[in-house]
């Protein structure tokens, strides 16, 4: 798959809530993950089943999810980016409206680089 392929791919399974599948079939073995400073499941994580466990436990600690936006990916050669809106209520800390950049880099058909830019 080409960047807009994978791009396209990436924001249907989000906006289906097939996160932890995306990350399974469109995500590097290798793929580093970069958060914003002090998040509390690590700023930088590396290596799919590391993402996927990041991911995972982002997502159990959701209580519900009030509504969220995923805009059409932007290419750029081998980088994609969208914007992210989410309004959730999660079990450590009440509910919150979150805006976020994602910004990704793809390789041989796979993401290799997250990196998330985000306001809470």
């Amino acid at each position: 798959m080409n960047t807009q392929e994978v791009a396209n791919k990436w924001q249907q399974m989000c906006q289906s809530g097939k996160n932890l599948e995306c990350i399974q079939e469109l995500y590097a073995d290798n793929v580093v993950s970069k958060e914003m400073p002090g998040v509390p499941h690590g700023e930088v994580v590396s290596g799919k089943k590391e993402v996927f466990e990041k991911s995972k436990q982002w997502l159990e600690d959701v209580v519900e999810f009030h509504s969220s936006e995923i805009s059409n990916p932007v290419i750029a050669n081998n980088h994609f980016s969208s914007k992210m809106s989410f309004d959730v209520t999660f079990k450590s800390r009440g509910r919150q409206q979150m805006e976020e950049v994602c910004v990704f880099e793809v390789q041989d058909g796979k993401i290799v680089n997250e990196q998330f830019f985000y306001s809470m």
